[in-house]
C-alpha cells in the first residue's frame, strides 16, 4: 500500500509521506481526505471543488427512514450504522462498475459524504429526536455537529471550538494502515463485493471493543475509579499481573514509543476542557483522568513498559466533554475512518488483488477410519 506508513518504534505516522502532527496543525479533514484519495495535497481550487462535490452527496434517500423505523428504539447506533450503510448498496448498485475509475470515485464521494448523515440519523433515532437534514452552507464537521445536536425549533448554534476539536479527531482517526477493520474492508473487496457492503463489514469489525471501543472503555474505567482518592488503589491493581483490572487508554500494540497522535490529542483535550463548561460528574471524571495521566508519565512502572497515554485515552475524554454519548464514540470513529477504508478499497481494486484466502495450520485429528456399526 502507498497510503499510510507507520514506524512504531520511532513513533512515526505518515499519510502519503506527510507527518500526522503537521497535517493536524496545518490541514483539515477535507484536505486530508483529498490527500488520501489522490496522493497529493490539493490546490486551493481543487480543495474548494472537492468540498463542493462532497456537499452535493450529503443527502440520503427518504426511504432510509423506513429502514430506521424497523430498528428497536434502544438499538445501538453501531448496529443501525451497519444496517444503513449496507442498505445504501440497494440504492446505488445499478450504476456501479468498479472497473470504471469514474464510478469508483463517485462511490468514494458518496460514502464520505453520507456517513455523517447516517451517523446523525442513527443518533437522533436512538434518542427519539427529529432527524435534522444536512445544511450544505456549512463545512463538513460543522454540518455533522449541526445534524447531531440541532433542533427544528431553534436556529443552528455550533461552537467553532468544538468544530476544530472534532476536525482534529477525524484527522487523527482517518487511516492507520492494515488494522482489523481496514483489512476486513480489503478482504471483502477482494471478492468483488459492493463497496457499501465492504464498508459495512469494516464497521462491523470496528464495533469490536478490542478495536474501536477503546475510548469508550476509557470512560467506563474512569467511572469505575470514581474518585481521585481511589487512584493509588487502582494503579496498584493495574501493576498486579494476577489482577484482571487494566488501565484502558495506555500503550499501543504498534507504537512502542509515544503514539504521535496522542501528543496532538492532548492539546485538543486541554482546549476543549477550557472552552466547555462541565457538570460536577464530568469535572470529577476529567480531574481523575488528568491525575492518572500525570502519574503514568512519571511512574517508573509505566515508563519502563512504555505505557504512555494513547489516542483513545484523550479522544474519549474529548468526546465526553463535547456531550457525545458513549454509544456514539465508535460511530464517530467509523465516520472518520471511512476515508481510509474507501481509499484502501480503491487501491485494492486498482491493484487487481486476487481474492483473499488466508491459509491455516491444521491442528485437528489425523485421518481416521469410520468405525464399523
Amino acid at each position: 500500500s502507498a497510503i499510510t506508513y507507520i514506524d512504531g518504534d520511532a513513533g512515526i505516522l505518515l499519510h502519503r509521506g506527510y507527518a500526522i502532527d503537521e497535517l493536524a496543525e496545518s490541514s483539515d479533514y477535507m484536505e486530508l481526505s483529498y490527500l488520501l484519495m489522490n496522493g497529493e495535497l490539493p490546490t486551493p481550487t481543487q480543495y474548494q471543488n472537492f468540498c463542493d462535490t462532497i456537499k452535493k452527496h450529503t443527502m440520503v434517500s427518504e426511504r432510509i427512514k423506513d429502514f430506521l423505523s424497523g430498528f428497536r428504539a434502544d438499538a445501538h447506533p453501531m448496529s443501525i450504522m451497519c444496517g444503513l450503510v449496507s442498505a445504501l448498496a440497494s440504492f446505488y448498485h445499478a450504476d456501479l462498475d468498479t472497473s470504471d475509475a469514474a464510478h469508483r470515485r463517485l462511490v468514494s464521494h458518496r460514502i464520505l459524504a453520507k456517513m455523517p448523515t447516517l451517523a446523525a440519523m442513527s443518533y437522533k433515532y436512538s434518542v427519539g429526536h427529529p432527524i435534522i437534514y444536512p445544511d450544505n452552507s456549512m463545512g463538513f464537521i460543522e454540518n455533522f455537529l449541526h445534524m447531531m445536536f440541532s433542533s427544528p425549533c431553534e436556529p443552528p448554534n455550533v461552537n467553532p471550538v468544538n468544530v476544530k476539536a472534532m476536525d482534529i479527531i477525524f484527522m487523527l482517526h482517518a487511516d492507520h494502515e492494515q488494522n482489523a477493520s481496514t483489512s476486513t474492508v480489503r478482504v471483502a473487496g477482494s471478492t468483488g463485493a459492493n463497496p457499501f457492503a465492504c464498508i459495512a463489514a469494516g464497521i462491523a469489525a470496528l464495533w469490536g471493543p478490542a478495536h474501536g471501543g477503546a475510548n469508550e472503555a476509557v470512560i467506563e474505567m474512569l467511572g469505575t475509579i470514581g474518585e481521585e482518592k481511589n487512584l493509588n488503589e487502582y494503579i496498584k491493581r493495574a501493576k498486579d499481573p494476577d489482577d484482571p483490572f487494566r488501565l484502558m487508554g495506555f500503550g499501543h500494540r504498534v507504537y512502542k514509543n509515544f503514539d504521535p497522535r496522542a501528543r496532538v490529542m492532548k492539546k485538543v483535550c486541554d482546549m476543549v476542557l477550557q472552552n466547555n463548561p462541565q457538570d460536577d460528574e464530568q469535572a470529577r471524571m476529567f480531574s481523575i483522568a488528568k491525575h492518572l495521566e500525570e502519574i503514568a508519565l512519571k511512574d517508573e512502572y509505566f515508563v519502563e513498559k512504555k505505557l504512555y497515554p494513547n489516542v483513545d485515552f484523550y479522544s474519549g475524554i474529548i468526546l465526553r466533554a463535547l456531550d457525545i454519548p458513549t454509544s456514539m464514540f465508535t460511530v464517530i470513529f467509523a465516520i472518520a475512518r471511512s476515508i481510509g477504508w474507501i481509499t484502501h478499497w480503491e487501491e485494492m481494486v486498482t491493484q487487481q488483488q486476487r481474492i483473499a484466502r488466508p491459509r491455516q495450520l491444521y491442528t485437528g485429528s489425523v485421518k481416521r477410519d469410520y468405525p464399523a456399526k
